[in-house]
C-alpha cells in the first residue's frame, strides 16, 4: 500500500540528515588516519590505503541513476544508515583482533560506498522534499550541521578516545573500540529517528524518473561537461588546486602525534582532537563563512587569487613547526590559522565548481566536478606517506609548499568572466 505524502518542517530532519552525511565521511577519511597511527601502522601504509577510501566519492556519479530509479530516497537513506551502523560496529570490534588492519580497512571500504550512496540519497531527498525557497534558506543550515559532524568526528570522538586511553592505562585498541562503537550507536539512533520523522515526500513516492531516461541523459551530460571552453585548464585546476593540501591533510595528524625524536610534535590523542578536530574545524567554518561573504560582495574573479593564497601560504606554518617543534599552545594557534586559510581558499574552489556547472545538465556537471575533486585528493594522498618516510617531516612540508605552485598557475588559464558574481 502506497503511503501518503507527509509534510514536516525541514527543521525536523535537515540538520540530522546532514549530520548523518558528515560523520561517516570524517571517520573514514580523517579519523581513520589517527586510529591507524595510534595502533602502530606506518605513514606510507596509512596514506596509501586511506587515500584509496576516497574512490567511492570519485565514482559515485556512475551509480546515482540507480538511486533515482529503484525505491524511494527515504528508503535509501534508512537502509544506508542501518548499514553504516553495522559497518562502524565491525570496525570497532576489529580492533580487538590481531588482523584488525585488513578487517577494519575492508569494513571502511564498504562503509565508504555506503556513505557515498547515502550522500546521493540525502541530496536527492533535499531537492524533492523542499521547494526552491526552502532549499535556498536551508543551504546554510545543512552546511553548518555537516561541519558539526566534522567537529563530532575529528574533535569529540578523537578527544573521547584520548581520554579513554588515559582512563584505561593506554589500552589504545579498547579505547578506539569504545569510541567507534559509540559512533555506531549514534547511527542506530539516527536510523530510528529518521524512520519516525522523515516525511514521505510526494515526488519521492511518485518515482517520476525511469532508468531508461537516466541512461539517455547521462551520456549527453558527460559529453557536454568535457566539451566546455578550456576544459583542459579546468580539469588541471580541479586536480592541482589542492594537490599540496591533499598531501598535507594526510600527514598533518601523524605529524602532530609522532614523537619528537621521530620529527613529530608528540601531542596526545586528546591534544590532536582539540587542536585539529575542534579548534581547527571551528576556524575552518569561520574561514568558509568569511569566504562566502567576500565572494558575495566582490565576486569570484576578484576574490579567487587572495583566497588561493590563503589556502596555500599557511602551509609554511608546518615547515616552521617541523623545524622548531613548538609547544602545544602555539601548535593550537598555527593549526587553527592554517585551517582558517583553508576555509577561505576552499570556498573559492567550491564556488568555481558551481560556476562551471551551468545549463541543462548542471546537476550532473556538479557531480562530475566533485568526483574530479575527490580524485584530486586521492592521488596525492597515495604517495604522501612514502615520500614523508623517505625525506622526513621538514623536507616533506617544503615539498608540500612547492607543490602548491602548479595549482596557482592554473588560475591564469581557467575561464572566469568578469561579470560573473556568485552568491553563496
Amino acid at each position: 500500500m502506497q503511503r501518503k505524502a507527509v509534510f514536516r518542517s525541514p527543521w525536523a530532519f535537515v540538520p540530522t540528515l546532514y549530520f548523518a552525511e558528515g560523520v561517516p565521511y570524517v571517520i573514514i577519511n580523517i579519523v581513520s588516519i589517527i586510529f591507524y597511527k595510534k595502533m602502530g601502522i606506518n605513514n606510507a601504509q596509512i596514506t596509501l590505503w586511506t587515500s584509496l577510501l576516497y574512490l567511492p566519492w570519485v565514482i559515485k556519479m556512475f551509480w546515482s541513476p540507480i538511486i533515482d530509479t529503484y525505491s524511494t530516497k527515504r528508503s535509501w537513506i534508512l537502509c544506508t544508515q542501518i548499514a553504516m551502523m553495522v559497518c562502524l560496529s565491525c570496525v570497532a570490534l576489529s580492533f580487538q583482533i590481531s588482523s584488525f588492519f585488513v578487517i577494519s580497512l575492508t569494513c571502511l571500504t564498504i562503509g565508504a560506498f555506503i556513505s557515498a550512496t547515502h550522500d546521493i540519497a540525502t541530496d536527492g531527498f533535499y531537492l524533492i522534499a523542499l521547494n526552491q525557497e526552502k532549499q535556498a534558506f536551508f543551504a546554510g543550515i545543512r552546511s553548518f550541521f555537516y561541519r558539526v559532524a566534522m567537529i563530532f568526528g575529528s574533535g569529540f570522538l578523537v578527544f573521547f578516545a584520548g581520554q579513554l586511553e588515559v582512563s584505561l592505562e593506554n589500552n589504545i585498541s579498547l579505547s578506539w573500540t569504545i569510541a567507534i562503537g559509540f559512533s555506531a550507536l549514534i547511527f542506530a539512533l539516527l536510523f530510528v529517528f529518521h524512520w519516525l520523522i522523515l516525511p514521505f515526500a510526494e515526488k519521492d513516492l511518485k518515482q517520476l524518473q525511469k532508468l531508461e531516461i537516466e541512461k539517455t541523459h547521462f551520456l549527453p551530460a558527460f559529453t557536454s561537461y568535457f566539451s566546455q571552453k578550456k576544459i583542459g585548464a579546468v580539469i588541471a585546476f580541479i586536480l592541482l588546486y589542492r594537490f599540496g593540501e591533499a598531501m598535507l591533510t594526510k600527514l598533518a595528524t601523524p605529524f602532530l602525534i609522532d614523537k619528537k625524536e621521530l620529527g613529530g610534535l608528540g601531542l596526545s590523542t586528546k591534544d590532536v582532537g582539540l587542536a585539529y578536530g575542534t579548534l581547527g574545524v571551528i576556524a575552518l567554518i569561520l574561514g568558509g563563512v568569511l569566504g562566502g561573504l567576500l565572494i558575495a560582495r566582490y565576486g569570484l574573479r576578484k576574490s579567487i587569487w587572495p583566497m588561493a593564497l590563503a589556502i596555500h601560504l599557511p602551509n609554511l606554518f608546518y615547515i616552521y613547526m617541523a623545524y622548531t617543534q613548538l609547544s602545544k599552545e602555539w601548535v593550537y594557534l598555527l593549526v587553527a590559522l592554517e585551517q582558517f586559510g583553508y576555509g577561505l581558499g576552499f570556498t573559492a574552489f567550491s564556488v568555481y565548481l558551481m560556476y562551471i556547472s551551468r545549463g541543462e545538465y548542471k546537476t550532473s556537471h556538479f557531480a562530475i566536478s566533485t568526483g574530479l575533486m575527490a580524485l584530486g585528493m586521492m592521488l596525492p594522498g597515495l604517495i604522501s606517506g612514502y615520500i614523508q618516510q623517505v625525506v622526513g617531516y621538514p623536507v616533506f612540508f617544503i615539498l608540500v609548499f612547492l607543490l602548491t605552485i602548479p595549482g596557482l598557475l592554473t588560475l591564469f588559464f581557467i575561464p572566469l568572466d568578469e561579470e560573473q558574481k556568485l552568491i553563496v
